[in-house]
């Protein structure tokens, strides 16, 4: 009888512990993304790609679901389901690209004598950019004749990249729906005009005359995401404004040579699109509200016709990873705070949904979920602000429990139903805390001016915004005001930073993540100035500029450190080159020079992300032994 009872208290413990998320738990989920919907529309390929802790690398397998059904595809190969999007419609010409020496930059190159040099030398801005350093090569998008081999480089000899870096794929390059010609995504401008412009156009390339032409050379902003409708119209995707990467992003289609703005009179901001199988409507995602719904757009037959909206979608979710349309569902992803992404076919008319994949769900069925609520805060200026809570399992309104308050990164990235395998609230909550997660002005879903209310005024009304929510929220008796944490990345890291210096004592601990410390020295070593120019003002040493010496003098962090005295946790990725490591030194300097409890966790191969998976998991252990030490136990 004590045998029975001795493992009966063994074995307990660790089966509680497996009825939340941990950290471990989270680094086993399997990560799905669609590959297409197969010639004869009856299925949905998929890849799961989980993570091989042991090798520190992933691992990638291929489905395929029937869409009627959800039946698992019986076959061996479903990859041989799908028709190559690169192919041309004769099937003669294959699209693709590939890396193309272009400059030479190495001393060893340039000077082969000195084959040991590992020197580099440049003219020019836009030496390095995202994580890597430019060596010289790019990114070309290229045709290759299938019955003679002969490649031809679309963009032969010259310094520009398609796809574009750091985030373009074969997204960025597509054939006409006749094949007769190539519409492409290039930025081509270089060094010192490229890292100070977001003009990317969309150029078309003649497969016959083998000549170019530049199809949205008025347009001075970011033109992306080109794709051809079956009856061979062009849409895209469209920024106006040169320098800020976060601009309203519009639909626009091609009428012969006029390209009409079809989402220019809509309050939101384009995610992603496809067109519709007849080619009359467009389907499109879009920020709404905190979450990410799908949208209607109908287009009209003539470039002055109308074209109207409708939502699809409503609900506590995010709609993302269109995929395609099967007569009258479309075939996309959803995903919440609690749950990975998994594929669903949805109604196009009632926006009922139906799961197709299941790749987790097993998972989170033996999981103990936190629950996810939508609070509204009045800020300091009147709105109100949507504010995501986000409670622990089994949560008790009758104990107290440790806080958190998170910023979000972007800084106009929306705060919606998304789930992260890094920042993941599920995770947070699962380890006892409420996390506070508040839709503060920068992010879309609420207007183009609550959006854009963030651009030069950094530290202003955001820090506000912050402050009111968590609060707000502190008010409620189950909230420990004695155990609040702070904690964020990027322009959340950089939140993180300036509230250490203005929250007077509501912290007790702070996380900052590849943040932003000194306004000056992000503006000499950042790779697109663009951003910095746009958000921040312009240079520092422009003393005739007003908002920009608001920026250097009262947003910035740094100014602040005389009132330095939380405990910090700082994080940094040694290939992140958009917040180099400078601002995470600087700050750990400060708060170790100031007697500050600070820790230091430096990831030398990752960049603005932690994308390897044993990294994943050592971020995830610091960050709650961190907040274990500084704020659950700070009592």
């Amino acid at each position: 009888m004590k045998r029975i009872s001795l493992i009966i208290l063994v074995v307990f413990p660790f089966s509680l512990l497996a009825q939340v998320m941990t950290p471990e738990k989270l680094w086993q989920l399997g990560r799905i993304s669609a590959k297409g919907i197969s010639s004869d529309g009856k299925y949905l390929v998929y890849s799961v790609t989980t993570p091989n802790i042991a090798g520190n690398t992933f691992d990638s397998k291929t489905f395929a679901v029937e869409i009627a059904t959800g039946n698992p595809y019986a076959g061996k190969a479903p990859d041989s389901l799908l028709d190559d999007p690169m192919l041309s419609a004769d099937g003669k010409h294959l699209l693709l690209d590939d890396r193309a020496q272009v400059r030479q930059v190495k001393s060893s190159d340039l000077y082969k004598d000195l084959d040991k040099s590992e020197a580099m030398i440049y003219d020019d801005l836009h030496y390095r950019h995202w994580d890597e350093w430019d060596y010289g090569d790019y990114n070309h998008v290229m045709i290759k004749n299938q019955a003679t081999g002969e490649v031809t480089d679309l963009l032969k000899g010259m310094p520009y990249h398609t796809p574009t870096v750091p985030f373009g794929g074969s997204e960025d390059y597509t054939w006409s729906a006749d094949g007769s010609r190539v519409v492409y995504v290039c930025k081509k401008l270089f060094g010192t005009e490229y890292v100070n412009s977001t003009n990317t156009d969309l150029y078309s390339y003649d497969v016959t005359s083998r000549e170019t032409t530049n199809l949205t050379e008025a347009n001075k902003g970011y033109d992306t995401h080109p794709v051809f409708s079956e009856d061979g119209r062009l849409a895209y995707l469209c920024m106006q404004r040169d320098g800020y990467e976060a601009d309203k992003n519009d639909i626009k289609v091609f009428y012969d040579s006029v390209a009409v703005n079809l989402t220019e009179d809509w309050f939101g901001t384009v995610r992603e699109f496809i067109w519709s199988e007849d080619s009359k409507k467009i389907y499109f995602t879009a920020a709404i509200a905190g979450t990410v719904q799908l949208f209607e757009l109908t287009v009209p037959s003539k470039a002055d016709g109308k074209s109207e909206i409708t939502q699809i979608t409503e609900g506590q979710f995010d709609m993302s990873s269109l995929v395609g349309q099967v007569g009258k569902e479309i075939i996309c992803g959803r995903n919440d705070m609690n749950h990975a992404r998994e594929y669903y076919a949805v109604s196009i008319k009632k926006g009922e949904m139906r799961q197709l994949t299941s790749v987790n769900t097993g998972t989170y069925s033996e999981l103990s979920l936190p629950e996810v609520k939508k609070r509204m805060v009045a800020t300091t200026d009147g709105k109100e602000m949507v504010t995501w809570v986000i409670y622990p399992p089994d949560f008790d309104p009758a104990k107290k429990y440790p806080t958190l308050l998170y910023t979000q990164g972007g800084p106009q990235s929306a705060l919606s139903q998304f789930y992260s395998f890094r920042w993941n609230f599920q995770i947070m909550a699962s380890q006892g805390y409420i996390v506070v997660a508040p839709n503060r002005r920068g992010m879309p879903g609420y207007g183009v001016e609550w959006n854009e209310n963030i651009s030069k005024d950094w530290g202003g009304q955001v820090m506000d915004d912050y402050l009111a929510a968590i609060d707000d929220v502190a008010k409620e008796p189950y909230v420990d005001n004695d155990r609040l944490g702070c904690v964020g990345a990027s322009y959340g890291g950089y939140s993180a930073f300036f509230l250490a210096g203005i929250h007077k004592g509501r912290f007790k601990s702070f996380i900052a993540h590849d943040g932003v410390f000194n306004l000056e020295s992000m503006y000499g070593t950042t790779e697109e100035l663009f951003f910095v120019n746009w958000d921040l003002g312009g240079p520092y040493w422009d003393k005739s500029n007003v908002a920009a010496q608001k920026s250097y003098e009262t947003f910035n962090p740094k100014n602040y450190v005389a009132n330095w005295d939380t405990p910090m946790l700082i994080i940094q990725g040694g290939r992140d080159y958009r917040v180099p490591i400078g601002q995470s030194l600087e700050a750990f300097t400060v708060a170790q020079q100031k007697g500050i409890k600070s820790r230091l966790l430096y990831l030398p191969d990752e960049n603005h992300w932690v994308l390897s998976p044993q990294n994943g998991l050592v971020w995830q252990r610091e960050f709650f032994k961190w907040l274990d030490e500084t704020v659950k136990n700070s009592n």
